[in-house]
């Protein structure tokens, strides 16, 4: 894929569409995409855009990932120059994100067959077209012919149509070849195994898996589930539930209390993770997504995953893969759609549900985000994840009474406390602290520490809640300094460590680390309002003047806005005076808690 064609033009691109489009409140002005429908059989051209318009729309759909859009638009433009590949090239990328094969074909086709050195794109579809139909010969003479869609995948499928082809001595040799390159041992005798077990030697793919033939392989989740079902097959039924308890605990999760319970009965599993030569291009095309996952663009990673889904439809871990991607390139709708396709009866259903919730919060409907993870708590009632996710949503919404309640019964489903759970304390932490319990805070927040020592969020939230309510501040003060090593360039961390000089009177030393959080938090409208005190207390009063008006800019709450309004009037010096001699409980906060 030409990658290098798709800038992120957006911002120019708008400018000179504005000039090349009607005007909203013209009598031509277009429906939006959700009004039509995006087939090339039933596009309407508008007129007065004419190619430049929509190809200029394209391209600003394109830029902003808006894939519905794009593949409209450039369908409109090919009407208008159906032999353009530059617009081949974008409307088959605008398909293939969307995951629509079968629209793909023809235009795959066609750029393939054009002058363009680059066609991985192409190929991508061709290959997963032909895999699709089971098209064997016809895979192999291409990939003999020269097409390519990369070096680890190109080898991966030759490996597989020689076994789909009954070539399975040749495809063994193939894994083999792959297994035999540094940096791929893992993947070549991952596929390997796999394809052992599709022939029924279970010995011999257990013999890989377990890391015995030729050393130990590191397996993602599939892989262990895949070893599980390898071992219930050779009649291994207690080491299969010894693995599944080492590589995931024994907490309640769907799926693997499915496996264990039939594990208990003495039931033999089936070998389902791959099934055939078709499932296992599916597999590996989910394999080189999930190893793409930390280093490439969300959108090449959701092109190997779209293939996976489309080879097969019931690799759940594909499409949940598939939504993510979605997600990470800002198409919370098509995500929120991905999600959905997992039925309530199939395993990974909660963790869909809490995939959608999420989307759908960032796609601003949140009480229907809500709601469904509150559902979510009804129907998967024992699962602490499940809990925990509606919890962290309640949060974020201020309903923080209500999330104490959520992590209380997620914690409730934990009978042995592990370093893991230490994220469960410390949420539950941040909410008593906002709902003002300084005790039950101190308590959650000190086990949380004893679970994962040295954590800079709870070392910071700590440290910073301490000196926000002037207590233990030479304490307060070490816990900051510790989370700022551990994260020397986070903003918030620094400006608890300069509040906490501040609080200490320490002025002249809070100065430094208040500019640095400043230049790292530059909107930031606490951070703003500290900078804005320490500027006041070293005598650089016209300067803190400045920050102050910038914090209120910043949208900072209205407690925090009032005081600083009220600094801005009277001076920082008369609004501390004027809090210490208040009654305690009617003194202001400093500003806002906040723990990065």
């Amino acid at each position: 894929m030409s990658s290098s064609s798709r800038p992120a033009l957006a911002a120019a691109l708008t400018a000179v569409l504005a000039l090349a489009l009607p005007s909203a409140g013209s009598a031509e002005a277009e429906p939006t995409t959700a009004d039509r429908e995006i087939t090339a059989e039933t596009v309407v051209v508008p007129a007065a855009q004419g190619l430049a318009g929509a190809y200029l729309a394209a391209r600003v759909a394109e830029a902003e990932t808006d894939f519905r859009e794009a593949a409209y638009w450039y369908d409109v433009a090919l009407q208008l120059d159906p032999g353009n590949l530059a617009l081949i090239e974008g409307g088959l990328y605008a398909v293939l994100a969307l995951g629509e094969f079968e629209r793909a074909g023809p235009l795959a086709d066609a750029l393939a067959a054009g002058p363009m050195e680059d066609v991985q794109l192409a190929a991508f579809v061709q290959d997963a077209l032909q895999i699709g139909a089971e098209d064997w010969a016809g895979l192999l003479q291409a990939k003999a012919d020269g097409r390519q869609v990369g070096p680890v995948l190109d080898e991966l499928i030759v490996g597989w149509s020689r076994f789909g082809d009954g070539k399975v001595s040749e495809a063994l040799k193939d894994f083999d070849a792959l297994a035999s390159k540094r940096g791929l041992e893992a993947i070549g005798l991952y596929h390997k195994a796999l394809a052992l077990a599709v022939a029924g030697d279970f010995e011999g793919a257990d013999a890989i898996l377990s890391g015995s033939a030729q050393g130990k392989l590191n397996l993602n989740r599939r892989g262990v589930i895949a070893r599980v079902q390898i071992l219930s097959q050779l009649e291994r039924n207690e080491d299969a539930l010894a693995l599944l308890a080492q590589a995931f605990g024994t907490e309640p999760e769907p799926m693997l209390d499915a496996l264990r319970a039939s594990l208990q009965t003495g039931e033999t599993l089936p070998f389902d993770v791959v099934t055939g030569a078709k499932s296992g291009l599916a597999e590996a095309f989910f394999t080189i997504a999930a190893l793409l996952r930390s280093d490439a663009d969300p959108s090449y990673v959701l092109i190997h995953s779209r293939i996976a889904n489309f080879l097969d439809p019931t690799n759940a871990d594909a499409l949940l893969m598939t939504a993510q991607s979605l997600e990470e390139l800002g198409q919370y709708n098509l995500a929120v759609e991905t999600y959905a396709q997992i039925s309530p009866d199939q395993p990974v259903f909660y963790s869909a549900e809490i995939g959608r919730a999420d989307a759908l919060y960032a796609a601003g409907d949140k009480e229907a985000a809500v709601a469904a993870l509150q559902g979510l708590t009804e129907s998967h009632s024992d699962l602490v994840v499940v809990h925990s996710s509606y919890a962290d949503i309640l949060r974020r919404e201020d309903r923080c009474a209500d999330a104490v309640a959520a992590y209380d019964a997620a914690l409730a489903l934990v009978d042995d406390v592990q370093p893991m759970h230490w994220s469960l304390f410390f949420s539950r932490g941040v909410c008593h602290e906002q709902l003002k319990d300084w005790p039950k805070t101190e308590a959650d927040f000190r086990r949380a520490l004893e679970l994962r020592p040295g954590q800079p969020q709870v070392l910071n939230y700590l440290g910073y809640s301490m000196v926000d309510r002037g207590i233990n501040l030479e304490e307060a003060l070490s816990l900051i300094e510790k989370a700022v090593k551990a994260e020397p360039e986070s903003g918030y961390i620094i400006d608890s460590l300069a509040w906490a000089y501040f609080r200490l009177g320490r002025y002249d030393e809070a100065l430094k680390p208040m500019e640095k959080a400043s230049l790292l938090e530059p909107s930031d409208p606490v951070v703003t309002d500290h900078l804005g005190d320490v500027y006041w207390m070293v005598g650089r009063k016209r300067e803190a003047e400045f920050q102050w008006h910038r914090a209120l800019s910043f949208s900072p709450t209205e407690k925090d806005a009032e005081r600083i309004r009220k600094k801005l009037e009277i001076g920082l010096d008369q609004v501390m005076a004027a809090e210490a001699s208040a009654p305690v409980e009617a003194q202001p906060e400093a500003a806002t808690t906040h723990g990065g």
